[in-house]
């Protein structure tokens, strides 16, 4: 049985598409016949301290490791305990989720220990560590000397073959469980819940849904959502629903923004964290117009899972999103350099006749089933697995 280190920046409970991403995969290595032991890094947990979990079925094993305050320190702390898991486990290869920190240190690690390493290139790393203060060095020579590089989009991919001149990068597409993610099962049974769960959210009935999921930063468009609320405001009743937290470092805008507008603002429902995909999937059901207008992406998880819930989606053509939504087929994409006028696209959609929107909603819904489900990652997974084996 292949034995597996998967290391990676954040795992659950911690929130965001790179956990979920990284709880998704290590579980379906384990359904595919491989040990797999995560190994993560913890806010909560005393600088330097090792947790580990009971182990449990054919579920990872988690190793947790307390933050140290600086990752000069905590780096070689986790190289330590690598090493110390390495001599009892014996592993035959490492994963690096995401490009820095966690792909950096498998590829450091795997050279050390003469085992084979993978890195996986998820979203903006690449984009954001290429500039300072990022380490263009350090992201070159991991993505030269990894034994194999996935990406989750044929952009990501692209970069990453000019950066290091590698012809050989594997693109595996994030996946989203359509057995959660999906449309109403009825129009009749929808109504009646979609009634209820706006009331309990204090939106109004005569209110349009601005949805967004996730973390909301400044990546993310934040601005631009908010200048969106602002536009559509001034035609019609509307609200803006993060389905999610906003990063604390970008709460210092929302509070200007309640400064200059403090009615919109009492219009801007956050719900916080949600630990239940179905309860993000209910929020996702509730949306008017789903909206990413993300700065730069990989392929976010969010936007899939809102199209699998039979979204109108509008987002930027950040990385993969141009991938994955045919403009005014399945969704529709504002350029980055526009999105100051995405509350007028929004006006746009919402003008369209009810039958033209939902037939782009099933379409959106259509596209991830037969791209972007978590049978066809599973077989990207055995492919990769293949690999693997071939080469050890």
């Amino acid at each position: 049985m292949l034995r597996l280190l998967f290391i990676t920046e954040r795992f659950p409970p911690d929130v965001g598409g790179l956990a979920s991403s990284a709880d998704r995969i290590s579980k379906s290595f384990c359904q595919l016949g491989v040990e797999v032991d995560v190994l993560t890094w913890s806010r909560h947990l005393q600088a330097g301290e090792m947790v580990p979990s009971v182990a449990d079925g054919d579920l990872p094993r988690i190793y947790r490791i307390g933050l140290y305050r600086h990752w000069d320190s905590t780096m070689p702390h986790t190289l330590n305990v690598m090493e110390w898991l390495h001599k009892s486990r014996r592993y035959d290869a490492i994963w690096g989720h995401y490009l820095f920190p966690s792909g950096f240190l498998a590829t450091w690690f795997a050279k050390l220990q003469g085992i084979f390493s993978t890195v996986s290139a998820r979203g903006n790393d690449l984009d954001r560590l290429m500039f300072p203060p990022g380490d263009f060095a350090r992201l070159q020579w991991t993505l030269q000397t990894a034994d194999l590089v996935t990406a989750v989009s044929r952009d990501l991919a692209r970069k990453i073959a000019l950066l290091s001149q590698r012809d050989d990068v594997i693109v595996i597409k994030n996946a989203v469980d359509d057995r959660i993610f999906s449309p109403p099962s009825s129009r009749r049974s929808s109504a009646t819940s979609l009634h209820s769960s706006r009331s309990s959210l204090g939106i109004a009935a005569d209110e349009v849904v601005l949805g967004f999921s996730g973390e909301l930063r400044e990546k993310k468009g934040q601005q631009f959502l908010l200048n969106a609320l602002t536009t559509v405001r001034a035609k019609r009743p509307a609200c803006l629903l993060i389905i999610g937290e906003v990063r604390t470092s970008q709460e210092a805008a929302l509070q200007l923004y309640a400064a200059q507008y403090p009615e919109l603002a009492q219009r801007i429902i956050i719900t916080g964290h949600l630990a239940s995909p179905l309860a993000v999937a209910q929020h996702l059901r509730l949306c008017d117009a789903y909206l990413q207008p993300s700065l730069w992406e990989g392929l976010p998880n969010a936007l899939l899972e809102a199209m699998a819930c039979g979204c109108l989606c509008i987002a930027s053509d950040a990385g993969g999103i141009p991938e994955v939504i045919d403009r005014s087929q399945n969704g529709f994409i504002v350029d980055r350099p526009y999105l100051h006028r995405l509350g007028e696209a929004v006006l746009e959609c919402l003008d369209l006749p009810v039958e033209v929107r939902e037939q782009i909603g099933m379409a959106a819904c259509d596209c991830i089933r037969s791209e972007y489900s978590l049978e066809r990652e599973k077989l990207h997974l055995q492919a990769l697995l293949r690999i693997m084996n071939s080469k050890l």
